[in-house]
């Protein structure tokens, strides 16, 4: 198996606006893996304020290149195992992960939801992300937009900018990226309305939530509080939601682990992204039958995708059935 890397640079179709600041590109790492000149691929994305710097990653890949290029094809539970072994941050072990099980599933020729016997039945519609703008500007981007589902970014607490959203027609989540205080948090679980809201997400910066309810008004969703090594049973008098992501987890195999034991816990599971290619989508994608909110959006907000696969379209999601994850590279 031939293991190979590049770094690429997305341009964003407009300036992406957050609480940790403003930014007119992402960089991403694809990873590309080759047995018999099948082609596996993975992906994760450059973040500032994760410290994720895509050039510690690419020494990484040399000083174990050797190491995965001699390892013989086995099931992905056990490749993941060995990934384990090298010590490699979540964003790259997830990266790493995916393409695997891309691979594999080539290889086998068998799709992920067929290796893994995922039923689709009903899937959730997925979310596309208002950033971080005036209030006038988001409520006419939402009203504009083809999209049913949407999550409105913030970086300040303001009852009136909520209030406004809260009397729009239309399915809105809030995502507050820690930018909430306690005494602001205390107020809106205790709100009538905050349950219009399908989800607050990481209303305050992590660890710090033990100031939140899960069982008052507002359905609170832990995502920077969700990462890997995550103890769900602490956060569950909390939140009532989590917010699964591939790179914080470590990839596709423990975040199959993960929604299993949230969903014994009682949560509510949403699939999300960073702002990413269809190959990092298309990884996503593949557990939307399990879950029951999707935030899959990242490869609608860049210019320049690379890959086919798996597609959200005005945020209906359609699933690849090709082999793997369905990836191929345009």
């Amino acid at each position: 198996m031939n293991v190979s890397w590049q770094i690429v640079r997305f341009a964003l179709k407009e300036t992406f606006s957050i609480s940790y600041g403003n930014y007119s590109h992402r960089e991403a790492l694809i990873i590309t893996l080759n047995q018999d000149g099948i082609l596996g691929y993975g992906e994760c994305t450059a973040i500032d304020y994760y410290q994720i710097n895509l050039d510690d990653f690419s020494q990484k890949l040399h000083s174990v290149k050797t190491l995965i290029e001699s390892h013989q094809i086995v099931h992905p539970n056990e490749f993941y195992t060995f990934l384990l072994s090298l010590e490699l941050p979540s964003f790259l072990r997830s990266a790493m992960d995916c393409a695997y099980w891309d691979l594999f599933g080539k290889l086998e020729k068998k799709s992920f939801l067929a290796l893994n016997s995922i039923e689709v039945n009903q899937l959730p519609e997925s979310s596309i992300t208002i950033s971080v703008a005036s209030i006038e500007d988001q409520i006419k981007k939402i009203k504009t937009s083809h999209w049913n589902k949407f999550k409105v970014k913030c970086n300040h607490f303001d009852a009136n900018e909520i209030k406004s959203l809260l009397n729009l027609d239309r399915e809105i989540a809030l995502d507050a990226n820690g930018s909430f205080s306690a005494e602001q948090c205390q107020w809106l679980e205790n709100q009538e309305e905050a349950k219009k809201f399908t989800y607050i997400e990481q209303p305050m910066k992590p660890d710090h939530y033990s100031v939140l309810h899960h069982n008052l008004k507002a359905n609170w969703m832990a995502d920077e509080d969700c990462q890997e090594h995550i103890n769900l049973s602490a956060l569950q008098p909390h939140y009532r939601s989590i917010n699964i992501k591939l790179v914080k987890c470590g990839g596709l195999t423990p975040a199959l682990q993960l929604i299993h034991q949230a969903k014994e816990l009682g949560f509510k599971i949403m699939i999300g992204c960073m702002t990413e290619s269809t190959i990092g989508i298309s990884a996503g994608a593949v557990l939307t039958p399990l879950v029951d909110f999707a935030d899959l959006d990242g490869a609608n907000l860049i210019a320049n995708d690379i890959a086919n696969g798996s597609k959200v379209i005005n945020g209906k999601i359609e699933l690849s059935d090709k082999p793997g994850l369905g990836i191929s590279i345009l």
